[in-house]
């Protein structure tokens, strides 16, 4: 049986992240959608808030695709969060030339922890590759409509966020 793991903050999902779950749900037998705590990001969602918010969307594409998808929060090193949950595959998703530089150090240095635990990439759909969590937390913020970069929930849950912010 092979594990992938997907992590990310997640602050909040969107279609981009969504998209390479799916894809990443066909290649392995059971995905494990790490979230990371992360507390230097100041989060606008607190960990219950996403860790719900995932598993919502999970739960179609767990049955899409016949794979197990469970989420799991985590707030150690990432090799051993794949230690953890039994990963043999951690999953990354590419945007752009940016993403692959930090990638390709962050492999480095989880090859130099753990060799055993592979590192797969994932480039987002064209259509997702502009999508970066932080831009559509501003987006919302300033009241634009996020409806292209996240599900309607999502939207509606950053809607209510910032509707109730001063």
């Amino acid at each position: 049986m092979t594990t992938g793991l997907y992590p990310g903050t997640f602050d909040p999902i969107t279609l981009g992240h969504i998209d390479i779950i799916r894809r990443a749900a066909i290649l392995v037998d059971r995905l494990v959608i790490g979230v990371a705590i992360n507390r230097d990001k100041g989060p606008l969602f607190d960990l219950d808030e996403r860790v719900t918010m995932i598993e919502a969307e999970c739960k179609t594409l767990s049955e899409e695709t016949g794979t197990e998808i469970v989420v799991h929060p985590f707030e150690n090193l990432l090799i051993d969060c794949a230690r953890d949950v039994g990963a043999q595959i951690i999953v990354r998703g590419l945007r752009a030339v940016a993403d692959f530089e930090y990638e390709f150090q962050m492999v480095g240095m989880n090859r130099a922890l753990d060799q055993s635990i592979e590192t797969v990439f994932l480039m987002a759909e064209a259509r997702h590759q502009a999508i970066a969590s932080k831009l559509v937390k501003e987006i919302a913020r300033l009241g634009g409509d996020v409806s292209n970069f996240v599900t309607p929930p999502v939207r509606d849950a950053l809607e209510r966020r910032f509707a109730a912010q001063p």
